[in-house]
């Protein structure tokens, strides 16, 4: 009877966690099962490679 139980409390509490996801999907603070995945490829990466890349002699701050 106790696991029972367990079961039923883990399946609640696992129902309101996704509830409140969807709510929170729907105010736009998160992406959970609604929405679709944004596509990567159509992700600028200008900004990754300038931080990654290694700077160059003209931009070296010389003191």
């Amino acid at each position: 009877m106790e696991i029972v139980v367990a079961f039923l409390f883990v399946s609640l509490v696992l129902l309101t966690l996704d509830r409140m996801m969807l709510w929170l999907e729907r105010r736009g603070h998160v992406n959970w099962r609604r929405t679709g995945r944004r596509s990567l490829s159509a992700e600028p990466t200008v900004e990754l490679d300038s931080l990654l890349a290694a700077p160059s002699h003209e931009s070296a701050h010389r003191p």
